[in-house]
């Protein structure tokens, strides 16, 4: 191989990560070199006004999307450097695209799979560039950092999209459709022997027939590949103590992560998780194994994968009921052979507590429990449509990025819908990835004849993106758009009394409004405390009386027309 064809990396000493302008520079090159195999061009602007790039490997010299999509050719999608202090996707990518390149025979096993990959993803950032902000983390000499430039995760802002970078990232995944994404990161947490684990895309919340393929048939495959390659892999270590004699539990990644947000589009997700302590070396090479270990399975199964996918679209067209939410079964957890270390509790010698420590001396390998089924604990009704005032435009907006059909309303209308009325929320103190997000939701439904105005949105979910639109708009859903604070301005009342005034009134009101009355009193024999609070009374009363009703205070916006 000519110098000029290995990677930053591969001309180091192992133990460093390629720059971002590196990075572009070096597969400009290859581009330019390679014409017939790779095409590489600028798909978006990140929040600091840098380019975000693409890449795209195909054996034949097809790279036009539109053409992929009409010929049904299966797409492998590979994200790198979400997280650029994880750097060892950014540099096995570069590898694995020269070998395409490079070697006709490794292009040749492609066969008609499209390779998309994004070369480095968060470039915020990656020119934020130090050795310093992975405190546990063995190598490289030096990495960008977590967040981008209005600091923000983005592995938390899949749904939200705050961030451009987000939104390029919607908009790139929407138009090719990836059957199978691999997004690549380093681990914190336990220490133990393996240097590769995996977190994927949870079979439960994934579901049906394609869920099954992953769980039964893809992921052993992946397990027994990866230990011939001689990478022995676990699932992610996610301790359900502090450690993982007691037992490991699948990681429940929901639409705000990658995987989460691809089973929105029923694409299979993997987000490799190389151990921070091993060296980088180890970290790159068992990150290449995993990688083409993904590809190499969905260029042999994607005609399964891609039937499995289809089946799921239609059968979320004809859908009765929608999953919206799902939580770990900690009664019945499975088992998974592991490898671990003796964990250690000794005294700290800087405050007065026991501290954990692992011995690395003191192996061992056996059974412990892995908590894997996470059943749905929340299930909606499934509406004909939504409707969707177009004033809503930040959500209108998600929805197209991520191809969602809608129509518009042609006149005003009055229709009978359902109803969600906010009970209560209960939301995070402090800001969460910039949001004050809602943890609990309480809802109370009920129907209601309503004007639907002329331009609002209808969205009927006989479509692809069905499990899109119901998991983002129905309250409950983890990461809905209201959790994440889209539609907080209907939790605030308008309008306001002056107490001295409405004293007279409330009394009024009472006496007029037997159903009033009945909430007062009932309301009264609950918190007879506040019976001295002139505040708390009238708020009461004002709140629940009729005459004063506003009918959009706590009313969820979006309706459901069933």
């Amino acid at each position: 191989m000519s110098n000029e064809l290995k990677t930053p990396y591969e001309q180091g000493n192992k133990n460093q990560t390629t720059t971002w302008a590196d990075c572009i520079a070096w597969y400009e090159e290859l581009a330019r070199r390679y014409p017939g195999v790779l095409h590489f061009s600028v798909v978006g602007t990140s929040d600091a006004g840098l380019p975000i790039h693409a890449g795209v490997v195909s054996s034949d010299g097809v790279f036009e999307r539109q053409r992929i999509k009409d010929e049904g050719r299966p797409v492998f999608f590979n994200n790198n450097g979400i997280h650029p202090g994880e750097p060892e996707g950014v540099d096995a990518c570069m590898a694995l695209v020269r070998d395409f390149c490079t070697e006709p025979a490794r292009l040749a096993a492609l066969g008609k799979t499209v390779f998309l990959f994004v070369p480095l993803y968060n470039v915020d950032g990656s020119i934020n560039r130090a050795d310093t902000s992975r405190v546990n983390q063995d190598g490289p000499e030096q990495f960008g950092f977590r967040g981008n430039s209005r600091h923000l995760d983005l592995n938390r802002d899949f749904v939200k999209c705050d961030s451009l970078t987000a939104q390029v990232f919607n908009k790139l995944f929407t138009a090719w459709d990836p059957d199978v994404m691999v997004d690549t990161h380093t681990s914190n947490g336990a220490d133990y022997p393996y240097t590769m684990t995996l977190i994927h895309t949870q079979t439960d919340k994934l579901g049906g027939a394609l869920g099954q393929f992953l769980q039964g048939t893809m992921l052993p495959h992946m397990f027994a590949e990866m230990a011939r390659r001689g990478w022995p892999t676990c699932p992610y270590v996610n301790p359900v103590k502090d450690s993982p004699d007691h037992g490991i539990a699948e990681f429940l990644e929901t639409p705000r992560f990658s995987t989460g947000f691809a089973a929105l589009h029923h694409t299979i997700g993997f987000m490799p998780e190389t151990h921070m302590l091993k060296p980088f070396a180890d970290r790159y090479d068992s990150m290449r194994a995993l990688v083409e270990t993904a590809l190499d399975f969905t260029v042999a199964q994607a005609a399964t994968i891609q039937a499995l996918r289809r089946a799921a679209r239609d059968e979320g067209k004809a859908r009765r009921e929608w999953p919206v939410h799902w939580s770990m079964d900690a009664d019945k957890p499975s088992t998974f052979p592991f490898r671990g270390y003796a964990a250690n509790y000794t005294p700290s010698t800087i405050g007065n507590y026991t501290r954990l420590s692992y011995d690395r001396n003191a192996p061992w390998e056996r059974d412990i429990a892995y908590f894997n089924s996470f059943p749905a604990d929340i299930v909606v009704a499934t509406p004909r449509a939504y409707v969707l005032p177009q004033a809503w435009r930040e959500v209108v907006e998600r929805l197209q990025w991520n191809g969602v059909a809608m129509t518009r309303i042609e006149a005003d209308r009055i229709q009978e819908v359902r109803c969600y009325r906010i009970v209560s929320v209960d939301s995070r103190a402090n800001a969460y990835e910039g949001h004050m997000f809602h943890d609990d939701v309480q809802l109370e439904a009920f129907t209601q004849a309503v004007m639907l105005r002329a331009g609002d949105w209808f969205i009927e979910l006989d479509q692809d993106m069905a499990r899109y639109a119901i998991e983002t708009l129905e309250p409950q859903g983890h990461d809905s758009f209201f959790r994440w604070g889209f539609f907080n301005s209907v939790l605030e009342k308008k309008e306001a009394y002056s107490d001295y005034v409405f004293e007279d009134h409330a009394a009024e009101l009472l006496r007029d409004e037997p159903a009033l009355k009945a909430k007062f009193e009932a309301w009264k024999a609950v918190n007879p405390a506040l019976l001295s609070d002139q505040g708390a009374v009238l708020d009461f009363i004002f709140a629940n009386c009729a005459r004063y009703v506003e009918p959009e205070w706590r009313r969820y916006p979006v309706l459901s027309v069933m």
